[in-house]
């Protein structure tokens, strides 16, 4: 399959004006100010192909929202190339963006004082969007998302769950090739959050839209992609499937276990104890320690009196921590 986004070795640096501090600082920086250079990415190279939903991931300061950025053509990387669906974003900008959309957590397209299909329609002349097509799209939209109630309400009188559902709409409109999504779930509430892992898988599957993701949520990355892109300090650390790291790291459990009777301490070769008390204990096996069920039977009984045991696989976040202590990202 052809590759619709590839980016290759690219480099985005940034000058940061520094403060002096003391006497006439404020004389000194304006005459004579020093700045210092931060790499915010270092020969970035990835590949995507048409029709796939891949989480790009990492802690703040990562790099993600600069390349997005870079991606939707808002900003010009300082060396290196990308291509996206066979154009350059930032040479060929208004070529380039009647095939993308772009969604930001925290930053709205939409006019906050009209009515949400006011925007809607300013939208389709924008994108000069024939009307038999807007329409039966602005249906699929509205049945997806359950818009009905909301479209002749100003954005400003909606809930931030009613302001994404709108944002994503409104960013489909044209029915673009590729969609950025920068952190489309945070702050909603569990029963959005799945409306909208919905909504995103049916147009991948619908329209074969191709899905870049930013995200903290790891259930998101869990439930929607088949592939993620790990970066960290400006650095691509890793890229593959998610179910490779799951993989990984299933061998690290927690066990959390009942005891017959009262101990006052307890110890289990290759076992960290997390919490004690009584009949109760937490372990977790350490890295060097497999975790095989009858094996951890039969040596913790030979030590103590057991009732009961539960285990447990590590949590998508629990993952996702170990993922970045070992790239050191943290």
């Amino acid at each position: 399959m052809a590759s619709i986004i590839d980016f290759t070795d690219i480099c985005k640096t940034f000058k940061v004006p520094l403060r002096t501090q003391g006497k006439f600082s404020t004389l000194k920086n304006f005459f004579a100010r020093k700045h210092k250079t931060i790499d915010a990415l270092k020969n970035v190279s990835f590949k995507v192909e048409e029709g796939d939903i891949v989480g790009y991931i990492g802690p703040n300061g990562a790099g993600k929202s600069t390349t997005v950025k870079i991606m939707s053509g808002i900003l010009t990387p300082t060396s290196g190339n990308c291509v996206i669906n066979g154009l350059v974003p930032w040479k060929n900008r208004r070529e380039f963006v009647k095939n993308i959309g772009v969604v930001f957590g925290q930053k709205s397209q939409l006019w906050w004082d009209v009515p949400v299909i006011d925007s809607f329609q300013l939208l389709r002349d924008i994108y000069k969007i024939p009307k038999e097509e807007f329409e039966k799209t602005l249906k699929l939209l509205n049945e997806a998302l359950n818009l009905e109630d909301l479209l002749g309400r100003p954005l400003r009188q909606l809930s931030l769950g009613q302001k994404m559902k709108c944002e994503l709409a409104g960013s489909l409109l044209h029915r673009p090739k590729i969609l950025f999504l920068d952190e489309p779930t945070i702050g909603l509430d569990a029963v959005t959050k799945l409306a909208v892992r919905d909504f995103i898988k049916l147009i991948n599957k619908k329209w074969n839209t191709t899905i870049i993701l930013t995200t903290h949520d790891m259930n998101d990355i869990e439930a929607l992609t088949n592939k993620i892109i790990l970066i960290g300090k400006g650095q691509i650390l890793y890229q593959g499937s998610f179910d490779k790291i799951k993989n990984k790291y299933s061998s690290f459990k927690t066990i959390e276990i009942e005891f017959a009777k009262d101990y006052d301490q307890i110890s289990l070769d290759g076992y960290q104890v997390v919490s004690h008390n009584k009949k109760f204990a937490t372990l977790k096996n350490l890295p060097t320690k497999t975790f095989h069920t009858t094996e951890f039977v039969n040596e913790i009984s030979q030590k103590y009196e057991l009732i009961d045991f539960q285990v447990y696989s590590l949590s998508v976040d629990e993952i996702l921590a170990k993922l970045y202590n070992e790239y050191d990202i943290v």
